[in-house]
């Protein structure tokens, strides 16, 4: 099935265009993060079932690197103290 991490491809696309997310929450309910603008969607896990079309990537096989949502370390803004 799918895991913390997975990116899926949803049936219908998100209102930006994209149809990829991120599984960013498991439980009763399952969190997913569009990988085209970053909106964050929360829906029971009977409609995510129904709604997912298939599994794009599992968590150990997603590159960081290609995927343009990712924020790497060097771009995250330090704290002013």
């Amino acid at each position: 099935m799918f895991e913390l991490g997975d990116l899926v491809t949803m049936k219908k696309s998100h209102a930006c265009g994209q149809n990829r997310f991120e599984v960013i929450r498991l439980g009763a309910d399952i969190k997913i993060c569009c990988m085209g603008c970053g909106h964050i969607i929360m829906m029971p896990r009977r409609d995510f079932s129904k709604r997912l079309k298939k599994i794009a990537t599992k968590h150990p096989d997603v590159k960081i690197e290609q995927e343009s949502h990712y924020v790497t370390l060097d771009q995250l803004q330090q704290p002013k103290l």
